[in-house]
């Protein structure tokens, strides 16, 4: 008969800490990892970690493109710098505009920016 899920875990339920202690480091040693790891890791190992969607995101400049008047433009109206500030980040590219941006912020900046004409990246 196979153990489920349920069974092993009303099985620790019913155990003192050090036999819980020293069960964990017979599982650390059978299956070659640490406790900390396993729990950073989650089910399905590194993937779930990696799999996380990124929240924020730095708006990135990479070119001014042919159109730079309009793009300035769109930069003093995204990042609310001054006209000779805003010259310098389009002159200046590549240049990090805005940093820790939600995604539908930066999305939008983004379009802006590249109807404008400028090439732009969301790290």
């Amino acid at each position: 008969m196979a153990l489920t899920k349920e069974d092993i875990i009303n099985a620790v339920a019913d155990m003192t800490v050090m036999e819980v202690a020293e069960l964990i480091e017979a599982m650390e040693e059978k299956f070659g990892v640490t406790a900390a790891a396993a729990v950073v890791a989650g089910p399905g190992g590194g993937e779930a970690a990696a799999a996380e969607e990124q929240t924020e995101f730095d708006l990135v400049l990479t070119g001014a493109g042919e159109k730079k008047v309009n793009v300035i433009k769109v930069v003093r109206e995204i990042t609310g710098l001054g006209l000779k500030e805003a010259k310098g980040a389009v002159d200046g590219a590549p240049a990090t505009l805005k940093e820790a941006m939600s995604k539908d912020d930066a999305e939008e900046a983004k379009k802006k920016l590249e109807e404008a004409g400028a090439s732009v990246e969301l790290k």
